[in-house]
């Protein structure tokens, strides 16, 4: 499978197009509308959340609730394009300005300066609209494509909320029990935890900061053998790292253990082996699910932590990239804290992984096909 998306934050739309999804998987435009408001959602969002209201278009590669085989074409129209276009239509060229206004007081932590300087820009308006997170709401949208193929399998994945800004919540929580995250304001599980943390949200809004955190990313269904030790780039957990790093503000990715296992021994990491009438399984889980690069019929457990975001209302010092003189960084629209809507994102992503491990392993034009093949896995 192939996922490829194109638009820009303030653009006309958002498009993603998907190639190789299997014949006859049934999906839902409800469900990819759910996945998005979920999106949006969260203790700590900005205005735009209110504007936007995201809802996908399928323009091709389903007919009658199923696909067709041939390539799926996603589109998420952006409001505020249509709100500038109706602007500069009534003559308010100052509020048009405003939404799409010159950046030459670079925000640290951003792309500006990076990519001003690689794409010989002076505005960096031209770089920020393409790195702006808004471009996860379609990874999102088909993210929930490749939900509803794992889904077929029995593959489900789940996630919550560990950490935001200097709360923790260290609780270890089921399967079961992570579901009940999305019906929070926080995404995460401890009540009072989640208070904590939205008061600490609400005094770094009022000293115009930004707060970042952890998120935990679990799947339970997914058999042994996916993924491989042959290359780097089959590995598994190397793929869902890379993946998952690729996505706006985060910084670090660990996989079960993850850096815990450099500060203790080897008896107290490596999971012992068991075989009973179901076959071979782990008496722990500390390896995440993932051993050798292949997935090993444990749960896989990835967690991801976030940077605190880059666009400040109350800017950091930086250089006005025309004059080169000392500035105020610009502040653009932002939200305060959106670890709620990274947890949605991240399962996007690690769907849209392991999708792909799966689909390369068993190939398969129909999804009958596909799940005969699954279902013959030890």
């Amino acid at each position: 499978m192939k996922l490829t998306t194109a638009g820009e934050s303030h653009g006309k739309a958002l498009v993603a197009i998907i190639e190789g999804v299997p014949a006859h998987l049934k999906i839902n435009l409800d469900k990819i509308n759910t996945e998005l408001a979920l999106r949006q959602k969260g203790y700590g969002r900005g205005a735009r959340q209110k504007i936007e209201q995201d809802k996908a278009e399928l323009l091709s590669g389903v007919r009658n609730g199923e696909t067709l085989g041939s390539p799926i074409a996603l589109c998420i129209w952006n409001k505020d394009y249509v709100n500038c276009l109706e602007y500069m239509s009534d003559g308010k060229c100052d509020k048009a300005k405003t939404l799409e206004k010159s950046v030459t007081k670079l925000r640290p932590g951003h792309a500006d300066l990076a990519g001003v300087l690689k794409f010989e820009q002076t505005d960096a308006r031209n770089v920020l609209e393409r790195a702006s997170a808004r471009e996860t709401a379609i990874r999102v949208a088909a993210g929930s494509v490749f939900k509803e193929y794992l889904s077929a399998l029995g593959v489900e994945i789940s996630g919550y909320v560990r950490e935001i800004y200097s709360v923790k919540d260290q609780k270890e929580y089921t399967f079961d029990e992570i579901k009940l995250a999305k019906t929070t304001e926080l995404g995460m599980l401890d009540h009072g935890k989640s208070e904590l943390a939205k008061l600490q949200i609400d005094a770094l809004k009022e000293n115009g900061d930004t707060a970042g955190g952890v998120v935990e990313i679990r799947v339970r269904g997914l058999k042994s053998g996916f993924g491989s030790m042959m290359t780097y780039a089959e590995k598994l957990d190397a793929r869902l790292a890379g993946a998952l790093m690729g996505i706006q503000a985060v910084k670090g990715v660990e996989i079960g253990m993850g850096f815990d296992c450099a500060r203790t021994s080897g008896k107290q990491v490596h999971d012992e082996i068991l075989y009973g009438e179901n076959g071979f399984s782990r008496k722990t889980n500390r390896a995440g699910g993932i051993e050798g690069g292949t997935s090993n019929g444990e749960e896989i457990v990835v967690r991801l932590a976030m940077k605190p975001i880059p666009t400040l209302m109350q800017g950091l010092q930086t250089v006005d990239y025309l004059t080169k003189e000392k500035a105020v960084a610009d502040a653009q629209r932002s939200d305060v804290c959106a670890i709620f809507a990274l947890e949605i994102i991240a399962e996007a992503v690690v769907s849209e992984v392991l999708a792909n491990a799966v689909s390369e392993r068993l190939g398969g034009d129909t999804m009958s096909q596909v799940i005969a093949r699954y279902n013959q896995l030890a």
